[in-house]
């Protein structure tokens, strides 16, 4: 354990006190239940894959928040990766996903961000439908990025239809590369002479031909390069099994491939855009505005442009009917037309091989949001994969930038496409308070946040509407009075029902602090050094003095109107006048989470998790500090309902306990933990938004922030059910 404390003053008044408080590691609390806080979708389902060779059998990788198979008798998505741990968030980013085409049961997973855990990626192997997984380390030999662009692509992952031993991916940086033993071990090849592509989207897709099989393996592989011709041959074919590969001549020179499917007829049809996307890129000169559809006849060579008329929009999903080889769906993305209520892409379906082709969005649309409110207004964009079912002609999935929608009769006039979400929950938590007496209000990305009376159901989103709410606070003596800031700033008296934006603003996003009676407001705007402080809910605003620095994130004390705290690499900043200036108190350890907590009902009671150097506690509004023994590890802290008989709030970590790592909870003021979760129910820890708050209204649940998994909540076994507030 690093050292807490570092003895010496830094400024006036500071003081540096070593105390040790006894702390226990007690064994896991029995029987909890995790899940979704439930929120409708949120986030870009980068692609979907139905298995080929058993009927409701459906995969679906996202950009941060994992891959999930389709339960169709529960009628929702099960998460398949929330095993992995806060040393692993990185792989919540899948790239690509492959359905072994003879088993249904035998999934891989190309999974790794480049800005989470230096880079690294993984082959996840599973053989019994994602339940439980091997991982192959391929950091290095070839990295991934599950969130860059041209994650829409694909797939880069691909099983031999011939020998299921046989693997292929296709790298961003690396070039090609090949398994032998289901994706154990992989080998580079050196036939393919590609590697890094401008864009760093790399190989778009690598395609195995079925119907090239001989001796019990594919002859015939395509392979895709997210690049103009003008840089390189964008589109090889290899008839041999990849020993060599061979430029196809006739591609279009000046776009880019998307995506491709075969139709078991001799054609391979291809789509097209002029970026990598599912946006467009303002680092590479892609504007991902343009694009067209191609038919490939396999024995000639002849290219045929198939391009549904009068479009010119970058086109991304392909789909051959497996029982009808002229029948295709297609779809444009980052496309903005008249979609219902909403825009969005463009999605055709076409009976003739492409020659002609039906807007099905243009002839009808309805759109069926299954509870999930605040998708009115919102339509399918970003429609990277759109796929007939396998086993029913009729119906097909879509994926799009805020979920999965599903239809059950394509051609219906109109098509019903339903939101179905439940259970794949993508959002990026940053902010969540539990009301006293109240909701659960929580702040996301992209879709703002929600008052969640009930976590395990759909609830209302902050209206109006900015996209991304970063800053939350709740003023804890007041609770009606409520605080949020995105691109605006609003506030509201009454507990969220109805939000006024302030009449001013001095800087966008960042964070908030309310006191505990709400007539002060504190504000550190994104990328400002300073803070700024309004006492007339937000008409004016003047400069905090004495506290400077980049994405501060001040506190109020639950009780004192007076305090403010704000903690900053080892420094514990104190405001008793309201937050009209701060002085620093003590010092801690280096590092350490901004996100500190004041215990509800605790004056001057304060709790800062400091990473690696464990947890700090102080009793005297900031002026000592003493260290959690016991808790060498602490990445977020907070607070909910005591227990039945206990005189001070539930205490809930991120960290280490014992040497164990997990959600801990302490009934006595952080003397002994338990910890409450599992390891298959890890979640890949808190993520950025570093946050886990118990439920002031019911003992026991607690919900936690994750990287891109949405709001986590536990709910202990004993309460089985949908908790009611």
């Amino acid at each position: 354990m690093g050292s807490l404390i570092n003895a010496g003053p830094i400024g006036a008044g500071m003081a540096a006190i070593f105390l040790c408080v006894g702390a226990v590691a007690a064994p896991q609390a029995p029987g909890y239940v995790w899940d979704s806080v439930a929120i409708g979708g949120g986030g870009f389902v980068s692609a979907i894959i139905p298995s080929r060779s058993e009927a409701g059998v459906v995969y679906a990788r996202t950009d941060v928040g994992g891959a999930y198979r389709w339960d169709k008798g529960a009628g929702r998505w099960m998460p398949l990766l929330d095993w992995l741990g806060d040393a692993d968030t990185g792989l919540l980013g899948i790239d690509s996903l492959a359905v072994d085409p003879h088993n249904a049961a035998k999934v891989y997973l190309l999974a790794g961000i480049s800005y989470l855990q230096n880079g690294r990626t993984a082959i996840l192997r599973s053989s019994d439908y994602g339940k439980t997984w091997a991982v192959t380390e391929t950091t290095g030999q070839f990295k991934t990025h599950g969130n860059g662009m041209g994650r829409n692509n694909g797939e880069r992952l691909a099983v031999d239809p011939g020998n299921g031993d046989v693997l292929y991916v296709g790298t961003r940086w690396n070039g090609l590369f090949k398994s032998t033993d289901a994706g154990a071990s992989w080998r580079h090849m050196a036939s393919l002479d590609v590697k890094s592509t401008p864009n760093g989207a790399g190989i778009s897709f690598v395609l195995p031909d079925p119907a090239s099989v001989k001796d019990g393996a594919v002859r015939r592989l395509y392979v895709g390069v997210s690049r103009y011709g003008s840089v390189g041959p964008n589109f090889y074919r290899s008839d041999d099994g990849g020993a060599t590969f061979t430029p196809v001549q006739g591609a279009p020179a000046a776009l880019m491939p998307q995506r491709a499917a075969l139709d078991g007829a001799g054609k391979l049809y291809i789509t097209f855009a002029n970026g990598a996307g599912p946006h467009p890129n303002d680092r590479q000169p892609e504007p991902m505005n343009r694009g067209q559809v191609w038919q490939y006849a396999i024995d000639s060579g002849a290219w045929q442009d198939v391009t549904p008329a009068g479009f010119t929009s970058p086109f991304s999903g392909i789909s051959v009917d497996a029982k009808n080889p002229r029948r295709l769906a297609v779809s444009t993305i980052s496309t903005y037309l008249p979609q219902g209520d909403a825009k969005g892409d463009r999605l055709f379906v076409s009976n003739d091989a492409g020659n002609s082709w039906t807007d099905v969005i243009a002839r009808g649309f309805k759109k069926d949001l299954q509870g999930a409110s605040w998708m009115a207004g919102h339509g399918i964009h970003w429609a990277s994969t759109f796929e007939f079912d396998p086993f029913d002609s009729k119906a097909a999935w879509v994926t799009s930038g805020n979920g999965v929608f599903h239809t059950a009769d394509i051609d219906a006039k109109p098509a019903r496409w339903f939101f179905h979400v439940r259970g794949l929950e993508e959002t990026v938590p940053l902010n969540a308070v539990s009301v006293p007496g109240g909701p659960l209000v929580s702040a996301l990305g992209d879709i703002d946040g929600f008052l969640h009376a009930n976590p395990a159901r759909y609830s209302p989103i902050h209206m109006p509407q900015m996209g991304t709410t970063f800053g939350l606070a709740v003023a804890s003596a007041n609770p009606g009075v409520m605080a949020r800031v995105g691109k605006a700033m609003y506030l509201t008296t009454d507990g969220g029902s109805h939000w006024t934006q302030t009449r001013s603003l001095k800087g966008e996003q960042g964070q908030l602090a309310l006191s505990s009676d709400g007539a002060v407001i504190l504000h550190a705007p994104r990328g400002s050094r300073e803070v700024y402080r309004s006492s007339d809910a937000g008409t004016s605003w003047s400069v905090v003095r004495g506290l400077a620095g980049a994405n501060l994130r001040p506190v109020a004390d639950s009780v004192a109107s007076g305090l403010f705290y704000a903690y900053d690499n080892g420094v514990m900043q104190v405001s008793t006048d309201s937050g009209v200036s701060f002085a620093p108190r003590a010092r801690l350890a280096a590092g350490g989470s901004r996100v500190i907590r004041a215990a509800p009902g605790r004056e001057g009671d304060i709790w800062v998790p400091l990473y690696g150097g464990g947890l700090a506690r102080s009793t005297d509004a900031g002026a000592s500090f003493a260290p959690l023994a016991g808790v060498t590890y602490c990445a977020a802290v907070g607070f909910g309902k005591a227990a039945p008989g206990a005189d001070y709030p539930a205490v809930y970590i991120w960290g280490s306990v014992g040497g164990v790592r997990g959600i801990h909870r302490s009934l006595d003021g952080g003397t002994t933990w338990q910890r409450i979760n599992d390891d298959a129910n890890q979640f890949g820890g808190p993520g950025d938004g570093q946050f886990i708050v118990g439920d002031m209204n019911r003992f026991g649940v607690v919900y936690m922030s994750t990287a891109g998994r949405g709001i986590i909540y536990g709910l202990p076994a004993a309460g089985k059910g949908d908790p009611v507030l």
